[in-house]
């Protein structure tokens, strides 16, 4: 892999020579958006004057201050409103938004203490020592075919790089490889190919950076910092190439119940999911639903790839690809940064980095064979979020227990560490007379059963009403409201200030929307229609109703269900005999009949 390295060593080389990468600007945290230079040269001179006792020099300094400070802030607000000029341009609209409201996301910043990047990679590379599992690749049989990349695919995947994405260890920006796509295409299809061919990933392709991002603002222990790696962003082109290759080696039938990173699946189709499964059995005479919500810790970094190619074979990838992965995934040179401290290099053969592009896909298919043995069981998961729903009828949990015990067996067998004190339990109980229930026991410790708690983004409760999800997002759409107001009084014009609110509050407003929406109380609904009714007289234009809103994506979900048969929920529309209407689905509550996949069915019906 010589000519990588000697592509790498040229390319920064003529990088550094060609290229403007930082510029130092300095700011201060009451500096006014529009200050100047001008304006701080004449700040000093009106000072000047002061101190020197001119009464003439001082009125003449404070009067050219004042026209410099009017002229800047007319500059300044000139150039914000042109950033409205061209609709089609919507970063630089957004940018224009943030300088009038200052509306910016801050994350805490990380300690800067010269130890702590040493700390964090030893504490990241903590599960090399459970890996006594020894990486061997296989012998391609004659027959094998190695995935050979097109100059063109390359090309193209090159001309998609975002320039803004920050540079990985290699300190090539995105901006290089886009703009010298056509020049550089050749060279990296050759390498990528040669990669290929030998099952060997360049170790310079392989080293990450580890950018830690504190979860919390205050952090407590090592465990609160989250592991964002930086790698080359070629090496992410190359990843996306790959990738694009193993999805299509893939039936699509694989896992119907993992619903992240894959087409048509998202976590509305999760959540619905989860809740008819609950509501159609709840609607059966002495039945109750348990839901075990996991947490494992660190899943990403747990990954052993012996194991993981092992699961690769049995899907039907070819050995070439297998050991290209194991390559990919084995002596990986892992450093962390946090500001302009670096941490010492560390090797590792566990796991798959956070950030790198395959890693997302190559969990799915290493949990992909995690599947329930009973079928009053289901497993649903979206990426590493996984709920074990257990339909329990007359009282007997053997079949639910069983289940949680195997899955804690199998989440051993594939290196996986459950975190039983964030792993909660919620029952959903509507009988009268309802008995005390044990809690489940996971690894000796009892996990805690909860009356309400976050599902995908979504506040769910054990009786599934929907007021504390209903009040967390009325309280997040009332601080947006605050910033749309701010942009009223710098006259944008409503068009501009409806699509501020469809991107910060009505997205907010309509999040799964069609999961929760339909179980709403009038109380609750009320609610939410008086933020949208306020959007509309702050910028002046009628909007679409909550309701409306609800309609329109309870009908478009719906559709994109239809048009895909390998959905997990393909089954639940049935046509009629007649083959115009759809088979309406038999509810004994007001709960299952205002659910998702009912409504949605009458809302189909209505418009054939």
């Amino acid at each position: 892999m010589c000519c990588f390295s000697t592509y790498s060593s040229g390319t920064s080389s003529q990088k550094d020579h060609h290229y403007t990468l930082r510029k130092n600007i300095t700011t201060r945290s009451n500096q006014k958006p529009w200050m100047t230079a001008n304006v701080r040269a004449l700040l000093k001179q009106r000072d000047s004057a002061f101190r020197s006792g001119d009464k003439a020099a001082l009125k003449t300094a404070r009067a050219k201050l004042s026209r410099a400070i009017r002229e800047a802030k007319r500059a300044h607000a000139k150039k914000i409103h042109d950033h409205f000029q061209d609709s089609g341009d919507t970063r630089r609209m957004w940018q224009g938004i943030q300088a009038i409201t200052n509306y910016k996301t801050t994350s805490p910043a990380c300690d800067r203490d010269a130890s702590l990047p040493d700390a964090l990679n030893d504490f990241y590379a903590r599960f090399e020592v459970q890996n006594n599992v020894v990486a061997r690749k296989t012998i391609p049989p004659p027959t094998d075919q190695v995935l050979c990349l097109t100059t063109a695919e390359v090309r193209k995947t090159l001309c998609r790089v975002n320039p803004r994405k920050s540079a990985g260890p290699d300190n090539i920006p995105g901006r290089v490889l886009r703009e010298c796509a056509e020049q550089l295409a050749d060279v990296f299809t050759d390498i990528f190919n040669i990669s290929l061919s030998s099952n060997i990933v360049p170790t310079c392709l392989k080293t990450t950076t580890i950018v830690p991002v504190p979860k919390k603002s205050t952090v407590s222990c090592l465990n609160d910092y989250r592991p964002v790696a930086l790698t080359p962003i070629v090496m992410k082109c190359f990843e996306r190439l790959v990738m694009r290759h193993i999805k299509t080696q893939l039936p699509p039938s694989l896992d119907p119940m993992q619903f992240a990173y894959r087409p048509n699946r998202s976590t509305d189709d999760a959540i619905s999911t989860t809740l008819h499964l609950a509501l159609t059995h709840l609607d059966n005479k002495d039945s109750y639903v348990r839901m075990l919500f996991i947490d494992f810790s660190s899943a990403f970094n747990t990954i052993i790839p012996q194991h993981l190619i092992e699961k690769l074979n049995l899907l039907g990838l070819n050995t070439s690809l297998c050991n290209w992965i194991l390559d990919f995934l084995t002596g990986r040179p892992q450093a962390v940064r946090i500001g302009n401290s670096i941490s010492s290099t560390t090797t590792l053969s566990t796991g798959a980095p956070q950030g790198c592009v395959l890693s997302p896909l190559l969990f799915t298919l290493l949990t992909h064979d995690c599947a329930p043995m009973h079928s009053s069981n289901h497993i649903i998961k979206f990426a590493d979020d996984t709920t074990v729903v257990g339909l329990i009828s007359r009282n007997d949990e053997s079949a639910y227990r069983e289940e949680v015990q195997r899955l804690t067996a199998w989440c051993g067998a594939n290196n996986l560490s459950l975190n039983v004190d964030k792993t909660k339990e919620m029952v959903v109980d509507f009988r009268r007379a309802q008995s005390d229930l044990s809690p489940v026991i996971i690894d000796g410790s009892s996990v805690e059963i909860v009356k309400s708690t976050k599902f995908l983004g979504v506040h769910l409760a054990d009786n599934l009403t929907w007021s504390l999800n209903t009040s967390s997002i009325t309280k997040k759409a009332q601080q947006r409201l605050y910033f749309l107001r701010r942009l009223r009084k710098a006259h944008l014009p409503p068009p501009i200030l409806s699509m501020f609110y469809r991107g910060t509050i009505e997205s907010i407003l309509s999040s799964c929307i069609t999961a929760w929406f339909g179980n709403c109380t009038v109380s609750d609904r009320k609610t939410l229609q008086r933020i949208v009714r306020t959007a509309e007289k702050i910028i002046g234009v009628s909007l679409p109703s909550i309701m409306d809103i609800y309609t329109t994506r309870c009908i478009r979900k719906a559709h994109s269900i239809l048009d895909d048969h390998t959905h997990p929920s393909y089954t639940y529309f049935t046509l009629l005999p007649s083959g115009k209407r759809f088979r309406s689905i038999r509810a004994v509550t007001t709960r299952l009949c205002n659910s998702f996949f009912p409504q949605a069915i009458r809302l189909l019906n209505t418009n054939n």
